[in-house]
């Protein structure tokens, strides 16, 4: 019956709301039964971390193959603490990943290479891309800054190396033409600020932007995660009534559901 709310189930089942809300409240109550995940075999990862209700955050890493969530926490925030809490307990579970792709938060990347130090990290580029042009605006006004965001914007299409070296040659050529010029911005100006925040985004992420151009098992994106979160999020609004102490207890019922789903298809 995922996805009902408490009222359609009310009318689907018969059942009265108050009965329904029990139901649920005892369920919560509840420890879902562990499922036996091949640890071993989860070489290609993805992690990443959303926030519900501006408040607490739920973070997940899954195998990008075959979806299932690996680990998860339900938190205060993405940070180093959460993902090496997270990474060693999937290290103690036998878990030796080849390859993870990340959003590029620093304190999980830091993490992430102290429980596996030959770890390939691969930067999500639609966190790239999304983040950069947020900082260039849409329609940007410096003429440094609309040649940027144009180069920027062809990111996602690239698909093998020549198109890489293209992208690399546009961004290196920019750096040579504009480089000294947006260092020497006053950077306390809110826009000259966040040009130099683009320029230096990707100068820092473009050692781990292109790996999986020679490995097709590594996620160039973490938008596996974004259709998992948002899939979370409708089913919990659904249920409003979730209290705040109960929603650790929603998230292990929901991603072990989803695991077993996965599992017995």
């Amino acid at each position: 019956m995922e996805g009902y709310s408490i009222r359609q189930l009310n009318q689907i089942s018969g059942r009265s709301i108050r009965t329904l809300k029990r139901i649920v409240a005892y369920w919560l109550t509840q420890t879902p039964p562990r499922l036996a995940l091949p640890f071993r075999s989860f070489k290609y990862l993805v992690g990443d971390g959303t926030y519900f209700k501006h408040e607490d955050c739920v973070y997940t890493v899954i195998d990008y193959p075959t979806g299932l969530v690996v680990a998860y926490r339900y938190c205060l925030k993405e940070g180093y603490y959460t993902a090496k809490a997270i990474f060693n307990e999937m290290k103690e579970s036998g878990c030796k990943p080849i390859a993870i792709t990340l959003d590029g938060n620093p304190q999980v990347i830091r993490a992430v290479r102290e429980i596996w130090p030959a770890i390939m990290v691969q930067r999500c580029l639609y966190h790239i891309l999304r983040q950069d042009t947020s900082w260039l605006r849409r329609f940007p006004k410096d003429p440094t800054a609309k040649e940027l965001r144009k180069i920027i914007l062809t990111v996602m299409a690239i698909e093998d190396d020549t198109a890489k070296d293209i992208f690399l040659k546009r961004l290196n050529d920019w750096d040579y033409a504009y480089g000294d010029y947006v260092r020497a911005l006053d950077s306390r100006h809110k826009v000259w600020g966040d040009l130099q925040r683009a320029r230096s985004l990707l100068r820092h992420a473009l050692p781990d932007m292109f790996h999986y151009l020679h490995n097709s098992k590594i996620a160039q994106t973490s938008n596996k995660q974004e259709g998992l979160f948002s899939a979370a999020k409708i089913l919990f609004r659904n249920h409003r009534g979730v209290k705040k102490e109960n929603r650790k207890s929603y998230f292990n019922w929901y991603f072990n559901l989803r695991n077993k789903n996965i599992i017995n298809h």
